[in-house]
């Protein structure tokens, strides 16, 4: 290992060095008591990982031969994670204490996931894709099982791990098939095998690493993992589910398909195609019926991940950039709103049903106007940040000939408004009845506040967050 390499992967070093001394410090002091320390100290980290890496530097390099790459999309998709992460362990260490879930082991377990998490992004590599894969999948099938007396907890956890392995397993088989043809696991050097006639086993290998990256997002048919998992799960790791991994995994395949496959983008965009298609009719019906709120957001978090991939699916500078931007609003969505849940409880115990929302705005009407901002960007409603998010998504599909995908995937929207708007309408119309209290700690109200505004604020000029999206774009898309 040179210095140059060192360099290059010194954030990720630096939050694994964190973690093992965090790891130390609990096991060692009085373990659970710690708890509160090491979360605030895991918030610190992240915090400042995010911004060394959002200045630390410009251009791409490499590290271990090619393996690993820091570039503007790399380092677009860390800070992410990073601060989606930070957040999410913030507003819910009170959340965690009053639960019985206050354990030392949490916060180190967030962040090894988040290591991988930033592997994941940097790969340009199969077998650090792989690796950066498990070790964010690892620490999550723990997080999922976190409550251990909860039957529910335990069968989230359990199902989330077999269903991982078995797409870990298509992944590691579909990589072993492009090993096969293309000689290398190197994305660059597969991508240079991509000049003649293609190998029908390189298809059918990308196809499977497709299929096992698409478990990652939820994606259609590869999300039966995801309302039982976002139901079972303690909700501060179901707020983690359906932020940090998705905008890991999302970059991966937008890196993977361009980097190794980018010679070939008429045969991967119509998978893709398919799969956003799938998500966001599948995401917007069955939502329909969920009576709890952790469950809707699952489906919910099914059809953004179709609109996501519909900006994927366009094959062009346009379309990634329009992902990294829906990622980073969809993030910021959901973060807001699972500020909420974590909120909210009837005779000091959680709960999570909608019919619980009957005339909330009655008692909390400062709260319901930020739940109320946060539900209409999640459905697109415009002038809020969310509609803008869905428009750039749709006009890269339309500039690629996909017009009868926007247009799916305008129906599927509205048919999706539905679910959103009925948690609005119970709010503020409701009928009378013993409905939920909303106990909120600081971290929980800043944040829910904060991401409501930004809903409002963010469409000015997207906090500048197009044009650092458009860099990275530039940089993937040669």
């Amino acid at each position: 290992m040179t210095p140059a390499d060192f360099t290059t992967v010194l954030p990720e070093v630096a939050l694994s060095v964190f973690a093992m001394v965090a790891l130390l410090y609990g096991a060692f002091t009085s373990k659970d008591g710690t708890a509160p320390v090491l979360t605030w100290a895991t918030v610190a980290a992240f915090v400042v990982l995010a911004i060394w890496i959002g200045l630390g530097g410009s251009g791409s390099r490499s590290a271990f031969g090619g393996m690993l790459i820091d570039d503007p999309l790399a380092r677009f998709a860390k800070v992410t994670v990073l601060l989606s992460a930070a957040a999410v362990l913030a507003m819910s260490q009170d959340y965690m204490a009053r639960r019985g879930l206050g354990r030392f082991e949490t916060p180190i377990l967030i962040a090894l996931a988040v290591v991988g998490m930033m592997v994941m992004v940097s790969a340009a590599n199969l077998m650090t894709v792989y690796m950066g894969l498990e070790l964010q999948s690892l620490a999550l099938y723990v997080l999922a099982a976190l409550r251990r007396e909860s039957p529910k907890s335990t069968e989230a956890g359990l199902k989330y791990f077999v269903l991982g392995a078995l797409s870990s397993g298509i992944f590691l088989y579909g990589a072993s098939l492009t090993y096969g043809f293309a000689g290398t696991t190197q994305f660059d050097g597969i991508l240079s095998t991509l000049t003649g006639e293609l190998p029908l086993g390189l298809l059918f290998g990308l196809v499977f690493m497709l299929a096992g990256l698409a478990f990652k997002v939820s994606a259609v048919p590869f999300h039966m993992w995801t309302p039982d998992v976002y139901e079972g799960a303690p909700t501060p790791v179901t707020a983690l589910f359906a932020t940090a991994p998705k905008v890991a995994a999302m970059v991966m395949i937008v890196r993977l398909m361009f980097d190794a496959f980018g010679a070939i983008p008429a045969q991967w965009t119509q998978v893709v195609a398919v799969l956003a298609l799938a998500s966001m009719v599948l995401g917007s019906i069955a939502g329909i019926g969920q009576r709890d709120i952790k469950r809707l957001m699952a489906y919910s978090s099914i059809v953004h991940m179709g609109f996501a991939l519909l900006g994927l699916a366009a094959g062009t500078a346009l379309g990634v950039q329009s992902t990294l931007v829906y990622m980073v609003i969809y993030v910021a969505m959901n973060v807001g709103t699972f500020a909420f849940i974590l909120s909210m409880e009837k005779d000091g115990k959680p709960i999570t049903t909608i019919d619980s929302l009957h005339l909330f705005a009655k008692a909390e009407p400062l709260k319901s106007l930020a739940v109320l901002l946060l539900m209409f960007s999640l459905a697109g409603v415009p002038p809020l940040l969310g509609f803008f998010g869905k428009f750039y998504v749709l006009k890269a599909a339309i500039d690629a000939n996909l017009t009868w995908l926007a247009i799916i995937g305008v129906i599927a929207s509205v048919i999706a408004a539905f679910y959103y708007i009925r948690i609005v309408f119970y709010m503020y119309f409701g009928k009378e009845a013993d409905g939920t209290e909303s106990r909120m700690a600081p971290a929980q109200w800043v944040v829910l506040m904060a991401m409501a505004a930004v809903m409002v604020l963010g469409v000015i000029n997207l906090f500048g967050i197009d044009p650092l999206a458009a860099v990275a774009a530039e940089a993937l898309v040669r």
